[in-house]
């Protein structure tokens, strides 16, 4: 989608609603988080395989809400680079060596612990819980680095799929806080692969994920100012996001130019499958999408696609298959990703009743009378993929090339809000372009 369209969308928003490239690396040199790429889908930061190697540092920052506030955040980013939110998605392959260098900018001790990961290394030695002294009260749930300090962690990244990383220091203040992200390890199998599964290919340039995160602004308020007393029995959400945006700013591009410090849109963007056109034909679409879920908050967010159920092949980084590898993927209507947890789910749009502008192939239903019709913004004014019809006069519409916009949303509403403003939070769409090849942008 173009930028500058959802710029203009956003501001209008604001206004009505009254408020106020992948690429390798050297192994000596640590990843660098992508400030452009692919306007559409997942980013990821990556470093030189088979001994990747990423400087991160925990540090403060702003981002802009969808109500029109700034929130104080703090969260991982690529060394001298800017703060992001969420995290960089970090991308390993099976069997890497992976090191992560943690530098910690933040007031207090904090860390990284990575969920999944087999005997993880902490300045060369296993990681350990740390104590107040001897006998004392647990303080991290793995080594930390002090204000100014490092501490360098390694792990061999055994086993393919979607896992979290997040601070195992006073987790629940500082996970909520912006400490956390999503490491995606890919398969031997191949990287349009999400296990070793010949069943789990997906098409290459439509891969996805849905961060899913939430914010109480009185924890944010608390810790900008310095106090350390915030009674979290009190803690309250009233932000919800989705890859660290709230509604309509979710399916505005990746690195939109108003969105500094949240470089990832949560638009996909895929086309119809087809697997009877020959290899080699550009409408040739024999594979699906897929969407990993990640879910780093404290509630479950029932995440809802319209449209088309999803095939769950994998949760928390684990192949859905049984003891002799026998396929246990699930289709979903809804996937419901609890706190901590990761989903892998496979999804395809087919065009079913193949409806077009001809006459064997028309919508035999007459549309309502226009007076008893809303046209909403992403309308084409066609019913066809692919074509674009006449709008009523006055009427302004984002469709680019007769495109499809299907509705994906969380399925707990009252998640759908921004402190009070409604249709806001983990609300995206799915865009389903017409088969290639086509005008689109």
């Amino acid at each position: 989608m173009h930028t500058s369209i959802f710029k203009w969308m956003r501001l209008g928003m604001v206004l009505l609603l009254g408020f106020l490239t992948i690429g390798p690396f050297s192994s000596t040199q640590a990843a660098v988080a992508q400030s452009s790429g692919p306007s559409v889908g997942m980013v990821c930061t990556t470093s030189s395989s088979p001994n990747p190697t990423f400087n991160l540092d925990a540090k403060p920052g702003y981002i802009f809400t969808a109500d029109g506030n700034t929130m104080f955040m703090w969260s991982y980013s690529v060394t001298n680079g800017a703060f992001q939110y969420p995290g960089p998605v970090l991308c390993v392959n099976q069997g890497d060596t992976v090191t992560v260098i943690l530098h910690n900018s933040l007031p207090e001790r904090v860390s990284i612990m990575f969920p999944g990961q087999e005997n993880v290394q902490a300045n060369g030695a296993s990681a350990q819980p740390e104590f107040l002294g001897a006998g004392g009260i647990l303080s991290s749930l793995t080594n930390s680095a002090v204000t100014g300090g490092t501490v360098t962690y390694s792990f061999v990244a055994n086993n393919p799929g979607t896992f979290i990383y997040e601070s195992g220091t006073d987790p629940k203040k500082q996970v909520e806080m912006g400490l956390a992200s999503a490491l995606v390890v890919r398969p031997t199998l191949g990287a349009t692969f999400v296990y070793n599964r010949a069943d789990t290919q997906f098409t290459q340039g439509e891969e996805f994920i849905a961060i899913l995160t939430e914010i109480d602004p009185y924890l944010h308020q608390s810790v900008e100012v310095g106090k350390t007393n915030f009674n979290m029995n009190n803690y309250h959400p009233r932000y919800w996001l989705l890859n660290g945006r709230g509604f309509p700013d979710t399916v505005a591009d990746n690195f939109a130019s108003w969105l500094p410090a949240q470089p990832y849109g949560a638009l996909a963007l895929i086309h119809p499958f087809n697997n009877t056109a020959a290899p080699g034909d550009p409408a040739y679409h024999p594979y699906p999408g897929v969407e990993r879920f990640v879910n780093l908050g404290t509630e479950d967010f029932p995440f809802h696609p319209h449209g088309q159920n999803g095939l769950v092949i994998g949760r928390d980084g684990h192949a859905l298959e049984g003891v002799g590898g026998e396929d246990l993927s699930m289709e979903k209507f809804a996937v419901n990703v609890g706190p901590g947890q990761t989903w892998d789910v496979l999804f395809r749009w087919y065009d079913a009743e193949q409806y077009a502008d001809t006459d064997n192939h028309r919508v035999t239903v007459a549309p309502p009378d226009l007076v008893n019709l809303t046209v909403g913004m992403f309308s084409s004014g066609s019913p066809y993929l692919g074509t674009k019809g006449v709008l009523p006069p006055g009427v302004q519409t984002l469709n680019q090339c007769g495109e499809y916009y299907i509705i994906s949303h969380n399925h707990a509403l009252f998640q759908l809000d921004a402190w009070g403003q409604t249709m806001a939070g983990p609300i995206t769409y799915l865009r389903v372009d017409p088969p290639q090849p086509n005008t689109c942008p």
